[in-house]
């Protein structure tokens, strides 16, 4: 990221200093409670060394092609590997080792002065920086709109992708793959019996979407429906009792809500307008920036909910606006407005830009009962310019008027549209997505007002998406969360322990839900998680939730996960694959699974727990790379 010459005492490089993320922790979060009930069972998988080794082998060759077109001018900082990457101050780092002009360029007067970021050797994000072409746009091998979403998929369908994987390319499939946190065998059902578009539009409508289940469970995280001054007199002055709430409350609604899509929307807003959840200041507003910025307008228009981010005492807070004065004016919201929130790095804008955005933002503070409040005193006058945007701000108590109208220009600005239309075609086709599929995005966003619904219709009629089969690896959090749903776990006898305990697993492997501390947001790529410890946790949580390890909630005895014992081996590797994957293996890999067991496709079940192996076959599945693509 760029260097700053005038921030606050909680830079964002200097807040993410102590991070080891996706791999670390974090030096302003609480220490994790020790977990003796998470079953990792250290001894089964030191027998299982072995075939989990090949396991491992065979998910990086049936891994697409398309993750080693990540070429480009940061390769050298993927190759430091995922928790080098993934701390905060690697942005700054990662300037100088693959920038243009090398330390000179960066530490230049013209770096931080005249010139962009960009030129300066910056990059947008971190998905931009692993995600990024040569130039040219990439053919998937199919590619246009269609009338509809199910034209779409059938026309896609029909062509020959550019980059095979193992994946079934089932439409259906595809969808709950993107669309959804992990694919059921319920929400398939619902699909193929009222067609892909009918299950879009409704799921386009949360409202219409009736989720008895998810508002059960939200039940047993009280302070989630709070307001600000509810969760002042429910919990102590600084606890983070509420935001940790938060956090299992959000966990939850991933594994459970029957508004998937609209999740799946809320995470990528989450991490697009990033708040981390804990922080030292969202003891009692964090809760709200969930639910009055990233739940009301996840589905709405992104005008509206950069507006409300800009007045949500949380992101003032988190961003050091609260404390910025026009006697000492903190850049720090001023820049992410720009950088991650807006038009990004690559929008044209300057260190003078930077300065005048914070300049606009002065005087939005927060009152020590944690409300928004903009203050006159506290506004810097004088003219202002950020790229086209100009206002002689003569006026103090115009000020917050004044910042009004330039959130809504950067809202519409055609570096916005594409910023974010790049993030979408990252978080729903591929890491590199083509440059035609981002443009259309882009078009719809500005031809609809900002609106987010009417671009992710373009985004399903479009051939792209279908094509892209297998073409996006799973984030640590939803492979856990798919797991979890394939296996059908569910609420129990005391589901907010058991959630508890679920969460304290995410923090393991590096991606509690909400949790990243610097401001861009979880990374969504799969290069940035690229790393033994995280495929190592990841597959010891398999493991926990086969077992049942956590207790307080229900699930599944794994000799029951296929129903009616089938005859032979073979027959019952189909129906494990069929239950936990939706598709069968192939035969090498399915081979691998009989010498795993010591027998032979036509081998008699005589039991089905397979002889006591079932607890570690299971996993097996979940391990492969059927289940590590999204």
């Amino acid at each position: 990221m760029a260097e700053r010459e005038q921030s606050g005492p909680a830079e964002r490089d200097g807040r993410a200093a102590g991070v080891g993320a996706p791999n670390g922790e974090s030096r302003h979060r609480a220490p994790a409670r020790r977990d003796t009930g998470t079953g990792e069972r250290r001894g089964a998988t030191n027998r299982l060394a072995p075939v989990l080794g090949t396991m491992a082998r065979a998910a990086r060759a049936g891994e697409p092609a398309l993750f080693n077109l990540l070429r480009n001018r940061r390769q050298v900082v993927i190759g430091l590997g995922a928790a080098a990457v993934a701390t905060g101050a690697v942005g700054s780092a990662a300037a100088v080792l693959g920038g243009g002009g090398g330390i000179a360029a960066a530490v230049s007067d013209q770096a931080t002065s005249t010139r962009s970021p960009r030129d300066a050797g910056s990059f947008a994000d971190r998905d931009a920086s692993y995600s990024q072409s040569l130039g040219e746009s990439i053919n998937f091998g199919a590619t246009g709109l269609a009338e509809t979403p199910a034209k779409a998929a059938e026309a896609a369908l029909k062509a020959t992708p550019v980059f095979p994987n193992p994946l079934s390319r089932d439409p259906v499939l595809h969808l709950l793959r993107r669309a959804t946190f992990g694919p059921t065998r319920t929400e398939a059902d619902a699909i193929r019996a009222v067609g892909i578009d009918a299950w879009i539009d409704r799921q386009l409508e949360p409202g219409r979407v009736e989720d008895p289940i998810g508002d059960q469970v939200l039940a047993s995280f009280p302070t989630v429906g709070m307001s600000t001054a509810q969760i002042r007199r429910a919990v102590k002055e600084f606890d983070w009792a509420a935001q940790y709430e938060l956090g299992h409350a959000t966990l939850a609604r991933q594994f459970w809500s029957s508004r998937q899509l609209f999740e799946v929307m809320v995470d990528f807003w989450s991490n697009h307008l990033n708040v981390t959840n804990p922080f030292d200041g969202g003891w009692d507003v964090r809760t709200s920036f969930d639910s009055q910025v990233i739940r009301k307008h996840a589905l709405g228009k992104f005008s509206d909910m950069l507006a409300a981010s800009a007045r949500n005492p949380a992101m003032l807070r988190y961003l050091n606006n609260n404390e910025s004065h026009r006697r000492s004016v903190n850049e720090n919201y001023g820049r992410e407005l720009l950088e991650l929130h807006t038009v990004g790095i690559d929008g044209g804008y300057t260190e003078s830009d930077v300065r005048n955005s914070a300049y606009i933002m002065t005087g939005r503070t927060v009152t020590n009962e944690g409300e928004f409040r903009y203050e006159n005193d506290r506004h810097w006058i004088d003219p202002v310019k950020v790229l086209g945007f100009t206002d002689k701000n003569p006026s103090r108590p115009k000020g917050l008027a004044l910042g009004d109208r330039y959130l809504q220009y950067l809202a519409t600005h055609e570096a916005t549209a594409k910023n974010i239309a790049r993030k979408l075609a990252v978080r729903f086709v591929a890491d590199t997505p083509p440059h035609h599929l981002v443009q259309r995005l882009a078009e719809a966003y500005l031809a609809n007002g900002t609106a987010i619904a009417p671009v992710l219709r373009v985004l399903f009629r479009s051939q792209e998406f279908w094509i892209s089969t297998g073409l996006k690896a799973r984030r640590p959090l939803e492979n856990f969360v798919a797991t979890a749903r394939s296996l059908g776990v569910a609420p129990g006898a005391d589901t907010r322990a058991g959630i508890e305990g679920l969460y304290r697993l995410t923090q393991r492997f590096g991606q509690p839900p909400l949790g990243w501390v610097p401001p861009n947001g979880y990374p969504d790529v799969a290069a940035a998680w690229r790393s033994a410890h995280a495929t190592l946790a990841i597959w010891n949580s398999h493991r926990a939730l086969v077992q049942g390890a956590q207790k307080g909630l229900s699930y599944p005895k794994p000799e029951g996960l296929v129903g009616k014992r089938p005859p032979t081996t073979g027959q019952y590797l189909d129906a494990l694959a069929a239950r936990l994957l939706q598709q069968p293996l192939t035969a090498k890999d399915k081979q691998a699974m009989l010498t795993f067991l010591g027998s032979k496709e036509g081998t008699a079940v005589k039991n089905a727990t397979l002889g006591g192996k079932i607890e570690h076959l299971a996993p097996l599945f979940l391990d492969s790379i059927y289940h590590a693509l999204r």
